[in-house]
């Protein structure tokens, strides 16, 4: 009798070109990938790991607090002559809780210079007793090691205008990277499917195995969290992204443009007061939520003047998507508009909480340990990946 023999299955024409794409983007892509997911992942518990570094920083004495603090506007008087910095305080963090300190913050960018050293000109955090005055802290933000992580993921330290670019197209490589290592992961048949869910080494002895095997199993646990990773990555840099998240989840391509209330105040002299009238109203209104922050130099992010004084109002600590924001008169300190984020469109929501989905922070500490696991896992693939490579590279040498 003839002995049946058994072809193996051809890979079908999806499969060819998807591993096509999957090694050579891999090739051209991965040592960025590497380092971008690896500065990410370093990233996730800073602010857990940042209070308790700054603890005695954070948290007042409580033989220090008082029933009322003292002047925002004094405060900054004596920070700003304490510390005799060249440029202007640019914003105050006020905490709900009594008992824990103000945080001045110095920020300032130029449009010179072709790296992140020489583009943030000034970035540093004072923390201060608001019912001493006394300065308990001040730490330079722009050479702290997160800070520096921070713009390794984003720019690779170039500056950012086009250093994002630089990280960007790489995610994009990365996410195609992902879909096509999804295509050859999916198992042809029930046999080939036991081994793709976990690890079988009872009987591998070789490491090129064993490495194969991490990078398919591991690669396929981690490539649905890392394209959710990627694409609100990419939601920062690309606007063409943004919008389409804006279209589907609001019809329409641009997020609705606030309009600056406008008050006859603006015609009165300026109350010295204007910054604690603030402070308290939203205090009052916000009382159940984390902190505030107002604005000191009468400036946006981007340097331009503004017409009156926005509050953004954290509801939770180390989050970002739920913002609220009161607006109040620069002159008088009276208050001329409420944006609750319950108030918000769906994309204006999902623009408020992009960086907490991108960070993890948005599911809570379960979230970030889980993000935490897929980014080291990340960083793992553009290594196990070009070793699956060079095996194969040597082992077809060999036969010539």
């Amino acid at each position: 009798m003839r002995k049946k023999h058994h072809h193996k299955k051809k890979p079908s024409a999806t499969k060819k070109w998807s591993a096509q794409l999957h090694l050579w983007f891999g090739l051209s892509v991965g040592l960025i990938v590497f380092i971008v997911s690896l500065s990410g992942t370093l990233y996730v518990f800073k602010d857990e790991i940042q209070n308790i570094i700054r603890k005695d920083a954070i948290e007042l004495k409580r033989e220090t607090i008082r029933e009322q603090p003292l002047p925002i506007g004094l405060l900054r008087e004596k920070v700003t002559l304490e510390l005799n910095e060249k440029y202007p305080l640019s914003s105050v963090e006020i905490p709900i809780d009594k008992g824990k300190s103000y945080g001045f913050l110095y920020y300032k960018k130029g449009k010179k210079g072709w790296n992140y050293f020489q583009e943030v000109l000034i970035n540093k955090q004072v923390f201060v007793n608001q019912y001493t005055g006394e300065i308990l802290a001040v730490y330079d933000e722009k050479y702290d090691v997160f800070t520096i992580l921070k713009y390794i993921h984003w720019s690779l330290l170039l500056k950012s205008d086009w250093g994002k670019y630089v990280v960007g197209i790489p995610v994009v490589l990365f996410i195609v990277m992902l879909i096509t290592g999804i295509v050859l992961w999916w198992p042809q048949n029930k046999k080939a499917r036991k081994g793709r869910f976990w690890f079988n080494w009872k009987n591998v002895k070789t490491w090129k195995r064993k490495n194969y095997d991490l990078h398919n199993v591991l690669g396929f646990y981690s490539s649905f969290i890392a394209l959710l990773m990627a694409i609100t990555g990419i939601y920062f840099t690309y606007p063409y992204v943004k919008n389409a998240f804006n279209f589907t989840l609001s019809g329409s391509f641009e997020l609705p443009k606030e309009k600056q209330p406008t008050s006859p105040d603006s015609l009165l002299a300026k109350n010295n007061r204007v910054f604690d009238l603030a402070a308290n109203e939203t205090r009052k209104i916000y009382a159940s939520s984390s902190s505030f922050r107002i604005p000191l130099n009468g400036k946006n992010k981007k340097g331009k003047e503004l017409k009156n004084i926005p509050v953004t109002i954290y509801q939770q600590d180390g989050r970002y998507s739920e913002r609220n924001v009161l607006i109040f008169d620069k002159y008088s300190g009276k208050l001329l508009a409420n944006r609750p984020h319950q108030n918000l469109s769906a994309a204006e929501k999902y623009s408020n909480a992009n960086y907490d989905i991108h960070t993890g922070s948005y599911f809570g500490l379960a979230g970030k340990i889980i993000w935490f696991i897929a980014g080291l896992i990340c960083t793992s693939l553009p290594v196990t990946g070009f070793l699956v490579w060079w095996g194969k590279r040597k082992k077809q040498g060999k036969k010539i």
